[in-house]
């Protein structure tokens, strides 16, 4: 035990400070302050309270910049950008998918394709379909020319070397060497059904019912006169042919039947002659030969 420290004067002597009485003398030690109505609080504490609630609202306010730039600038050039190999779809690719539609009018309506909905010409169909159409132009513009009818009354069937190859009336229309040279023979309109009589004696080379745009089509190979002579009796009627090849023949024999077959817009008979291989105007040969 420790007795109080007694001073000469009688006073008792002041009890030396404890820690904890300094601690608590300068935590109320007076100070520059600024309080609230509730309680003191240090300027010191309340500013560093400021800092920490305004710390977080500047952080914000900087994620916020920084996203509205990218937002500005980054996103519409990645926007842009594709990759190389990547495939760009088609219209019909994305609308396979319905993810997305194409209005084109308000009364429009869908129609599912199928191969029989369209249809594809080749460039040998084209010109086929022009030359018929040309064809029979041509046969309507000689329709309306004066033609040349011939009566066959004078040159009667079996009588004389050369005869005419028609068996009955019929008209000239397309001449040899019209069309710009091309038309090699005599077109010689008649009714279909009409017989078709061999001009010459001669041997068939040639009897077939496709022969190229001829159609049904016999050939003849005579001699006339020491020269060799091959007619030509081509467009008849499909089942119409009374000869074969090798067959001999004889002037004024049934060889067919007046048709339209091959590239043909009527009936008629396109007779051609050919004198040691080289076309001769066969109406004009005939003219001087048969009859």
């Amino acid at each position: 035990m420790t007795e109080p420290i007694t001073q000469r004067d009688g006073a008792q002597a002041p009890t030396p400070p404890t820690r904890r009485s300094l601690r608590r003398a300068r935590h109320l030690r007076p100070t520059s302050m600024t309080t609230d109505p509730v309680r003191r609080v240090p300027a010191e504490a309340l500013a560093r309270r400021k800092s920490i609630v305004l710390r977080p609202v500047r952080s914000l306010a900087a994620l916020a910049a920084v996203a509205g730039l990218v937002t500005a600038f980054a996103l519409p050039g990645y926007a842009a950008w594709q990759p190389a190999d990547v495939e760009v779809s088609t219209l019909q690719q994305v609308a396979s998918d319905n993810a997305q539609s194409l209005v084109v009018a308000s009364d429009s309506v869908e129609t599912q394709l199928t191969r029989e909905s369209y249809a594809a010409t080749t460039q040998a169909e084209i010109d086929q379909k022009k030359a018929a159409e040309a064809a029979a132009e041509r046969a309507r513009a000689s329709a309306m020319v004066a033609s040349v009818p011939f009566d066959y009354s004078i040159v009667p069937p079996g009588n004389g070397s050369v005869r005419w190859p028609v068996g009955g009336p019929f008209t000239v229309t397309d001449r040899f060497g019209s069309r710009g040279g091309a038309h090699m023979g005599t077109d010689m309109v008649a009714a279909g059904g009409t017989p078709v009589y061999a001009s010459l004696d001669g041997v068939v080379r040639i009897s077939q019912d496709s022969y190229g745009g001829y159609g049904v089509t016999v050939v003849l190979e005579s001699v006339l006169n020491g020269q060799r002579v091959s007619t030509v009796y081509p467009h008849m009627r499909t089942g119409s042919r009374q000869v074969v090849p090798g067959q001999v023949v004889a002037a004024g024999q049934l060889v067919g039947l007046v048709g339209s077959t091959g590239r043909s817009t009527a009936n008629h008979l396109h007779f051609e002659v050919y004198i040691d291989g080289t076309a001769v105007d066969s109406l004009a040969w005939l003219e001087a030969n048969a009859g």
